[in-house]
């Protein structure tokens, strides 16, 4: 009797996967010994939540927001299988991270793993908010096609937005699904959340959730919006594709590395190390500063290495020259 394929299983880590994993992410014992570690996230309530947050921040402290492979890579690839995500981020000597879909694809898979109930969606990132956007003069908010990954986490009734791959202005707890909910960011950043149309939508009654980010009390901008509805993996696979292969996506031409940084009790946020082309700045609470200008590749190379625990082989690193993102 042929047996029937059950598509909508996604895959998961195995128990000693997920002991390496919060190894990886450096996560204390007293957290190991959680009861969702022991007997998985369908406790629910608090419980569940508490350690949702836990593992959000350490994820984001310890593995980078990166784009290294389309620039130091014999191959210049990305692949989103979660078991390749496993193999490079978790399981490599070198402390590797990735952009939305590695980072996200790889924590999806671990909550899953763990038994909290995720789904996988797709975002359009606001044009004003990229690295590019004040040399293009795009004001925004003008959204992009889908280009971005976040995961939904429900517990109980709840559904909470979990984004480790969108760098500095990312949200870096969870954010319920709530109309206007507003929460601290990191430094003097603020987020919240709105739900309505996009100034691009030609129709009405259409509706997505609106990620927003605030600094210092000023404006509040759209960063993100995305939908509830599921993305399939083989929708990931065509946005993964564009986005590591289009001239028109800023990761194949630029050079970025951003981790977070945590207070020395592991309990908060307090700011970002972020490499972004030849410029190295640090950001704690409300102040910024840059900590190196490199005027070569060696020097860079070298930053990677010393501040993000990034080794690149000499024949990735062979693999910037002769291109735009070389630093000549």
């Amino acid at each position: 009797m042929e047996s029937i394929i059950d598509w909508s299983q996604r895959p998961t880590y195995s128990p000693e996967q997920l002991v390496r994993y919060f190894d990886r992410i450096g996560l204390p014992q007293k957290y190991r010994e959680s009861p969702v570690v022991q007997a998985g996230a369908m406790i629910g309530g608090d419980t569940a939540l508490e350690f949702l947050k836990v593992l959000q921040r350490y994820q984001v402290a310890a593995v980078p927001f990166e784009n290294l492979n389309l620039h130091y890579s014999v191959h210049r690839s990305i692949s989103i299988d979660p078991q390749s995500l496993f193999e490079k981020i978790v399981d490599s000597s070198s402390e590797r991270g990735g952009y939305c879909m590695e980072n996200s694809g790889l924590f999806g898979t671990v909550l899953r793993s763990l038994g909290y109930e995720v789904t996988a969606v797709g975002g359009r990132v606001n044009e004003a908010v990229q690295p590019i956007s004040a040399s293009k003069n795009w004001k925004g908010p003008k959204f992009d096609g889908w280009n971005h990954m976040v995961n939904l986490v429900t517990i109980g009734e709840q559904k909470y937005l979990i984004d480790v791959g969108f760098g500095s202005n990312g949200p870096h707890q969870p954010v319920p699904l709530v109309p206007g909910y507003e929460f601290h960011n990191v430094g003097e950043q603020c987020g919240r959340l709105v739900y309505g149309s996009i100034a691009q939508h030609t129709s009405s009654g259409q509706s997505l959730w609106q990620y927003e980010i605030r600094n210092w009390g000023g404006a509040w901008t759209p960063a993100y919006c995305f939908t509830e509805t599921e993305f399939l993996p083989e929708d990931f696979t065509m946005i993964n594709y564009y986005m590591s292969t289009s001239r028109e996506s800023w990761f194949t031409f630029h050079v970025v590395c951003v981790r977070m940084l945590l207070d020395e009790e592991g309990e908060t946020i307090v700011g970002d190390l972020t490499l972004f082309n030849d410029t190295l700045k640090r950001r704690l609470g409300a102040t910024s500063e840059v900590l190196e200008k490199f005027t070569s590749e060696e020097d860079r190379v070298v930053a990677l290495e010393k501040l993000f625990k990034i080794r690149l082989s000499e024949g990735d690193t062979d693999r910037i020259r002769h291109t735009i993102a070389e630093i000549l």
